[in-house]
This record gives structure tokens, sequence and C-alpha cells, in this order.
């Protein structure tokens, strides 16, 4: 069994605000569950949510199946959205909605235990996500992920679906790094490097490339060549390459049998990461 790690002193307790996005398919969600127990195991007070519609993080991160499986996302709970914005989902337009909800209690109503210390938070997505809707559900969405990002002393990983528009301002205002996660495919470049251009527009000060599934030197050279013949004027803080392991697919859905072997590749390459955004000072807008 692994020890639990020694907490950090208090001078270097500092919070990191991760937002995780890229193509479906591309491995983010199982990035997200690496980075957040890695995170976890250097001592740091590790927060990861889920507003992805896939759901698939707790899994990810190593809970047991039958509570994954039943995790009930909090844009679904309706009670709370009411009690909250004073309108409830479905009820059609409230005049009197509060458009800034008090959600500091959502983590301590909501949040579940995950492996290693991670506190988890299945969140959801938006309804029609950038289509502006002011539906009550939508606006708890927002100030949570607002909430979320001005936590004290705690490093977050978000792990969201492919671009950040979703939340606009919310994100930009806490999150200081965006890991855009694409494979060496054509489509899933085009959707990282969107992505990649909301979060410059959005603020956000660290935009971090990770190209997952790399199997051969040439997938490096494509990706770098298609990135320069698109990117008109992107430019990402750093670049983590991780290998195509075969011992990732055996794991799914969880990270645990790949943080047994501190050596296998895969995770050597999100500890490269890890290392990468703990150690860059960008800070979030305020």
């Amino acid at each position: 069994m692994t020890p639990a790690p020694a907490p950090l002193e208090p001078d270097r307790d500092e919070g990191i605000r991760i937002v995780v996005t890229g193509k479906g398919g591309v491995g983010k969600t199982t990035i997200s569950a690496a980075l957040a127990r890695l995170l976890a195991r250097e001592g740091r007070r590790t927060l990861a949510v889920d507003a992805d519609a896939q759901l698939n993080l707790a899994a990810a991160l190593g809970m047991p199946r039958d509570v994954a499986e039943t995790l009930v996302p909090l844009s679904h709970h309706h009670d709370y959205i009411a009690e909250k914005t004073g309108a409830r989902p479905g009820d059609g337009f409230a005049p009197l909605m509060r458009l800034n909800p008090d959600v500091d209690d959502v983590v301590s109503r909501f949040g579940q235990r995950a492996p290693d210390g991670v506190r988890f938070l299945a969140m959801g997505t938006l309804s029609g996500a950038g289509g502006g809707c002011l539906c009550p559900e939508n606006t708890l969405l927002a100030e949570t992920v607002r909430a979320i990002g001005l936590r004290e002393g705690e490093t977050i990983v978000l792990d969201t679906q492919a671009g950040v528009e979703h939340f606009g301002r919310a994100i930009a205002r806490g999150f200081g790094h965006a890991v855009v996660v694409t494979d060496p495919t054509y489509s899933g470049i085009g959707v990282a490097l969107a992505a990649a251009r909301l979060a410059r527009d959005l603020g956000i000060p660290g935009v971090h490339l990770a190209v997952n599934r790399v199997r051969i030197p040439d997938d490096r050279r494509r990706v770098r060549a298609d990135i320069e013949a698109r990117a008109d004027g992107i430019v990402f803080d750093s670049w983590t390459w991780l290998p195509y392991d075969e011992a990732v697919l055996a794991a799914e859905p969880s990270v645990e049998t790949l943080l047994a072997d501190p050596r296998m590749p895969f995770l050597v390459a999100v500890r490269a990461l890890a290392t990468t955004l703990t150690n860059d000072r960008t800070e979030a807008a305020s």
C-alpha cells in the first residue's frame, strides 16, 4: 500500500487551477485523473471536478464502480438548484432568479472521497452550452465553477468537454492553466487549436498542449507541422508528449494500475506535465 504523503509546508500549499479540455476520445479524462492523483500524492489538497457530459472521471480516478455509476451530477440536483437560485429547472423563466447564488457549500454537500485523498465533485455540464441560456441549472453551474476557482490552498483539476467557452468568464477569473489534449490526428489538433484560442481569449494565463498516443517519432513531426500551419498565432506555453501505451487501454477505466509502476512511460509523461504546471507561476486574473 502506498503510504500517505506528508502534508505540504504552509508556504508551499499554493492552489493551482487546471482546466483540461480537448476533443472527445483523446484521453483527457485519463490524463485528468492521473494528474489529480499525482498532485494529491505530492501532498496537495486536490479537488477533481467532472464537467464533461460523459461523467467518466469518477471511474478514472479509481472510485468503486458501484459508486461511480450511481453518482448524480450537480446539474440534476434540482432541489439544491432551486434553493440557491430561487428557480427550479424546467419551470420556465423566473424573473427573481438569483444570478449570483451562494455555492460555497457545494463541495461539502456533494463532494465524494476518491483514492489518495482526492476530493471529487460530479458537476455535469451546461444545458445548450454556449447558447446564452439563463436557466437556473446553467446559472448554478457557472457560479460553481467561479467559486471553485477561488478556493484557497487547493489544487483544482477540472475535466471539461471540448472548448472552455461554456463557462466563459467564470473559468477566466480563477483558472491559471488550460491543458489542451489532442492525439496526432487532424481533427484532434483542430479542436485543440480552437480550445487554445478560446482559452487565450478568456485570459487564461497558461495554455499547455498535451499530445497523447504518440506512437512513432514521425507523429511529433506531423503534429508540429500541422500546428504550425494552422495555429494562426496561437502559442503554447509548454508541450508534453504522452506515448501510446497498451497498458493504458488495459487499465481502463481506472488509472489505479498505472500508478503502481512509476516507471511507466505514460505516467512519466503525466508527471512531467504536473511538474510543468506546478512550476509555472502564471496567475489567473482576479
